[in-house]
C-alpha cells in the first residue's frame, strides 16, 4: 500500500485550510489534489498551498462530485447542516473521509452516516482534535493507570470566552440554534466527546438546565444604536463594541469572517456598517443560551457535571478517584504554575505536570492530520473514528433534550 495519499478538500474555509496546511507541510504523506468552496478564493488558497500544477478548483459542489473521486481521501469541512449530503455523495463514490465536527445536524442523520460507513466499510475519522492534544491525552494516561484510584465522580466547564460568544454565537453563524444546530452539540460535542473518552464508559442520563441571560434587549446601553458603527454612548467603555474589530484586539476572529486580514480600519468599518458583526450584541436576533449545566450518569455509577458558560475561557476539570484527585486546566496553571496536579488523599505534594505545546494552541490540529494519514495506511489506532465519536453526539442531542424539556433523559446504547 502507498503511504503517499491524494487529497481533496470539500469547504475551505478557517478548518478546511487548517488541515490542508498541514498535509501540504508532508508532501512524503500527502498530495493535496483539488478543492471545492462558493468563495473561489478560497479554494485557490488551498491550491495555492498545494504546489501542483494540476491541482483542480471548484466553486460548485454538483460539479465536484460529478468530477468523480478526485483523491483518495476527502476533507470535509463544509457547514453543519451540509455534512449529511455531503457525506452521502462522498460515500457513494468511494473516498475516505476526515469529517470536521459536528457529525451532522440530527441525531437520525448521525446514525444513518454511522450506518453509511458500516456499509461501505470506508475509513471515516472525525476532527475532534482534543483528542489528540497533549494535555487531554496525559489526563486520559493518568486516568487509565489508577493513579487517582477508580474514579467516582467529576466536574468540568468550558469557558467559550465572552468575545467569541458574542461573535459566533450573538452576532454569528451560530446564533439562533433552531435555524443550525443546539448550543450543546454545535458547541460542546467537544467536551461531551472528552468526557465519554475520559471517563471511558457509555453515558446512561443527562439532565441539563441553560438559558440567555446576558445578550438580550433588556440589557441594552440607554441610548445604544442596532449598529455599534453608528455612534453609539457606551462605545467607549463596551468590552463587545464592534469596532474592535478593526483594532489588534479583534483581527483573529475578523479573519475567520473577513477574507482581507490586511485591510486598513477604515475598511473594516466600512464592512462592519453592512455586516452581521457589526451589530450591537444586545440587539441581534440570537436565541443561544450563554449559560448551560449538564448532569450526567455513566455506566457504573460514575457521576459528573458539565458547565458551559460565556462568561470564562478554556476548560478546567476535576476528577475525584478513590485514591485520589486530578485537576488540570488554565485556573489551575494560573495559581500553581502546573496544568495537570494529581493529589493523592492523605496530604503531601500533588504531582505537578507542566504542558507546553509549540507554537501555542492545544496541539492537537497536527497529530489529528497525522493520525488521518495512519489511519488510511491501515494502522490508525481508532481514537477519532466516526464510530469512536457517534456516541457523545447522542450525549449532546440528549441533554438538549433534557434542557429543552425540563425532563432527564435516559439514553440506552446510541439512542434515547
Amino acid at each position: 500500500m502507498s503511504e503517499l495519499k491524494t487529497l481533496a478538500v470539500l469547504g475551505c474555509g478557517a478548518r478546511g485550510r487548517l488541515y490542508a496546511e498541514v498535509a501540504a507541510a508532508a508532501p512524503e504523506k500527502f498530495r493535496l489534489v483539488a478543492a471545492c468552496d462558493p468563495v473561489a478564493a478560497r479554494a485557490a488558497r488551498v491550491g495555492a498551498m498545494s504546489a501542483n500544477p494540476t491541482f483542480r478548483e471548484f466553486s460548485d459542489e454538483a460539479d465536484f462530485f460529478a468530477a468523480g473521486r478526485l483523491a483518495d481521501a476527502l476533507v470535509v469541512a463544509t457547514q453543519d447542516h451540509q455534512h449529511h449530503a455531503h457525506m452521502r455523495h462522498a460515500l457513494d463514490l468511494g473516498y475516505d473521509i476526515l469529517l470536521e465536527k459536528s457529525i451532522a445536524a440530527t441525531l437520525d442523520d448521525v446514525l444513518d452516516i454511522e450506518a453509511r460507513v458500516a456499509r461501505t466499510r470506508s475509513r471515516v475519522m472525525v476532527c475532534h482534535v482534543l483528542r489528540h492534544a497533549p494535555f487531554f491525552t496525559a489526563m486520559r494516561d493518568i486516568l487509565a493507570s489508577g493513579e487517582i484510584g477508580e474514579l467516582v465522580n467529576f466536574e468540568a466547564s468550558e469557558g467559550v470566552e465572552p468575545w467569541h460568544m458574542a461573535h459566533s454565537f450573538v452576532r454569528g453563524h451560530w446564533s439562533k440554534p433552531q435555524e443550525t444546530l443546539p448550543m450543546l452539540v454545535i458547541k460542546s460535542c467537544h467536551d461531551m466527546d472528552l468526557l465519554s473518552w475520559l471517563v471511558g464508559r457509555p453515558c446512561e442520563a443527562v439532565s441539563a438546565f441553560g438559558a440567555l441571560a446576558v445578550f438580550a434587549s433588556k440589557n441594552a446601553p440607554a441610548g445604544s444604536p442596532a449598529r455599534c458603527t453608528d455612534g453609539c454612548p457606551a462605545g467607549d467603555t463596551c468590552f463587545y463594541n464592534a469596532e474592535k474589530y478593526a483594532g489588534p484586539e479583534g483581527r483573529h476572529r475578523l479573519g475567520m469572517v473577513y477574507d482581507d486580514p490586511d485591510a486598513s480600519p477604515e475598511k473594516v468599518r466600512a464592512w462592519l456598517r453592512r455586516s452581521p458583526w457589526g451589530r450591537c450584541v444586545y440587539r441581534c436576533d440570537n436565541t443561544a443560551q450563554d449559560h448551560i449545566g449538564v448532569g450526567l450518569r455513566f455506566e457504573g455509577g460514575v457521576t459528573g457535571t458539565f458547565t458551559l458558560t460565556a462568561f470564562d475561557s478554556g476548560r478546567h476539570y476535576a476528577f475525584y478517584g478513590t485514591k485520589g484527585v486530578l485537576r488540570g486546566g488554565p485556573s489551575y496553571r494560573t495559581f500553581s504554575g502546573a496544568d495537570i496536579l494529581v493529589q493523592p488523599h492523605g496530604g503531601g505534594e500533588p504531582r505537578r505536570m507542566r504542558i507546553d505545546v509549540p507554537g501555542g494552541g492545544h496541539g492537537g490540529n497536527a497529530p489529528l492530520v497525522h493520525a488521518f494519514h495512519a489511519e488510511l495506511c491501515g494502522r490508525g489506532d481508532g481514537r477519532t473514528r466516526l464510530d469512536a465519536s457517534v456516541h457523545s453526539h447522542v450525549m449532546a442531542f440528549a441533554a438538549e433534550r433534557s434542557r429543552a424539556t425540563g425532563k432527564t433523559v435516559e439514553i440506552r446504547g446510541n439512542r434515547f
